[in-house]
């Protein structure tokens, strides 16, 4: 299901936030800033946790950059607040301090479309949603398949880019590297001075 281009589902849930549960966390709270929702399969588990740490790492990049993190499985709240209080030596994601969501009903990853029905949990599903809840990025893993948090980062920066200058990212585009206007002039001049 390609979700890009439409309005981001909107959903209510319970959300763990550091060590609290949150009964109401909704994404129209987030309306007017960038939103990065990941999905992961379960709790406890060993991708998982991986993806969660490396996202916390560069929290304050996105969060700069003005966006907000946040995560979502199948699990309870209270899986979730355990595993908040299991260290990272014991696998756990003591010290994420970005929201999780409890779906426990399925149906937030039912609406994005990334929900493995014959197992009950999602995959790997990222989600770049803008200030005005369209979602302008998407990208689904398997379960075996851990994500880049770098490329996230660097879509986000193409989204900002664009949205303030008005010209597109090519391939492999990052910040600083150049850009182009979007028409066969600005591909052609972008073409000429790659090959210089």
């Amino acid at each position: 299901m390609v979700l890009v281009g439409k309005k981001a589902p909107e959903f209510t849930a319970k959300a763990v936030i550091k060590d609290k549960i949150v009964d109401d966390f909704s994404l129209s709270s987030l309306k007017g800033k960038y939103v990065i929702l990941f999905f992961y399969p379960l709790d406890f588990t060993f991708v998982c946790p991986t993806e969660l740490h490396a996202f916390q790492e560069r929290l304050e990049d996105f969060k700069q950059r003005g966006a907000e993190v946040v995560g979502c499985s199948v699990d309870s709240p209270y899986s979730h607040l355990a595993w908040l209080e299991t260290p990272k030596s014991k696998g756990g994601i003591e010290g994420i301090e970005y929201p999780i969501l409890s779906d426990l009903k399925k149906d937030i990853s039912e609406n994005y479309g990334v929900l493995i029905p014959h197992e009950g949990i999602a995959y790997r599903g990222l989600f770049l949603i803008d200030k005005e809840g369209t979602v302008r990025h998407q990208v689904v893993n398997d379960l075996p398949i851990g994500r880049s948090v770098d490329e996230a980062l660097r879509t986000l920066e193409a989204l900002i880019f664009y949205e303030q200058n008005g010209e597109v990212c090519p391939a492999n585009w990052e910040k600083g590297k150049k850009s182009m206007k979007p028409d066969s002039s600005g591909l052609k001049k972008y073409f000429a001075g790659a090959a210089q």
